[in-house]
């Protein structure tokens, strides 16, 4: 059966971050997930986690500067001592709060940059943080992105991950199969994410709704057949609520709530 992670950096933002993880641990979640930790000494996120009973499922690793809109430094050139320094932090933030897994962005790579040369640094930077993370028994997950969302984002397709993947052949190295960004750019989520379970290579799974990113009981997406797909696998990892609630939170819960009470 799925295990349901809050992505606290989409849920919950009528509340101040902090006050997040009692909200999502209110609401039946066991365990979260978000983009960066970074804000707050690893001890804080550690406590309130403790507080509320909750598992932290996934973070990523420095992206760069966000704001200038960089996404992720493992495709860029020159960046390789920051790269590695950001994986630094990431994996002591990971101790602290027993993460067992961490997002590594690709990055938006220059716009007149070789692609090969681009994916030849990409390969060195995974196969490098896998070795790393796999001393402390993290795993390094990889998502394609969409480019819609982010153009330019050098991970667009579960092909091109699967690939990496295999090229790296690293056992910790694992997809983050999400079922939004699938869709956006590719389409046939099953078939893809049935794919990845084939593959034994599904590292972390997150949802949202298409084609506007709410809850994922509207659109695009049959949210119950994936979830369905998910629980006839044996699949035991995290599913990510990574969406923008229509309204409220709370409000917005009743999807979930026969898939918690499973």
């Amino acid at each position: 059966m799925p295990r349901f992670a809050a992505n606290l950096s989409m849920l919950y933002t009528e509340h101040a971050f902090l006050d997040r993880f009692e909200a999502a641990a209110a609401d039946g979640f066991a365990a979260v997930e978000f983009l960066f930790p970074y804000e707050y000494p690893s001890a804080v996120l550690a406590e309130r986690l403790h507080r509320h009973g909750l598992s932290q499922a996934l973070f990523n690793a420095p992206p760069g500067d966000w704001a200038a809109g960089e996404r992720g430094l493992a495709c860029l050139p020159g960046r390789q001592a920051e790269f590695r320094a950001g994986l630094e932090l990431a994996l002591a933030y990971a101790a602290a709060l027993r993460c067992p897994r961490i997002h590594v962005m690709a990055g938006i790579g220059p716009e007149d940059a070789n692609p090969n040369e681009l994916q030849d640094l990409y390969l060195d930077n995974l196969t490098w943080a896998a070795e790393r993370a796999r001393r402390q028994a993290v795993d390094i997950c990889i998502e394609p992105i969409n480019q819609r969302d982010m153009p330019g984002y050098f991970l667009s397709s579960q092909a091109q991950a699967l690939r990496l993947i295999d090229s790296v052949a690293a056992p910790n190295l694992r997809l983050q199969f999400d079922a939004y960004h699938c869709q956006v750019s590719e389409g046939d989520v099953t078939h893809k994410l049935r794919r990845a379970i084939e593959l034994g290579v599904l590292g972390h799974v997150q949802l949202a709704g298409a084609p506007d990113r709410h809850e994922p009981d509207q659109g695009e997406l049959r949210v119950d057949d994936l979830l369905g797909l998910l629980d006839e696998s044996g699949y035991c990892g995290f599913v990510g609520c990574e969406y923008r609630p229509r309204a409220g939170t709370r409000e917005g819960l009743g999807w979930l709530k026969p898939w918690l009470r499973a």
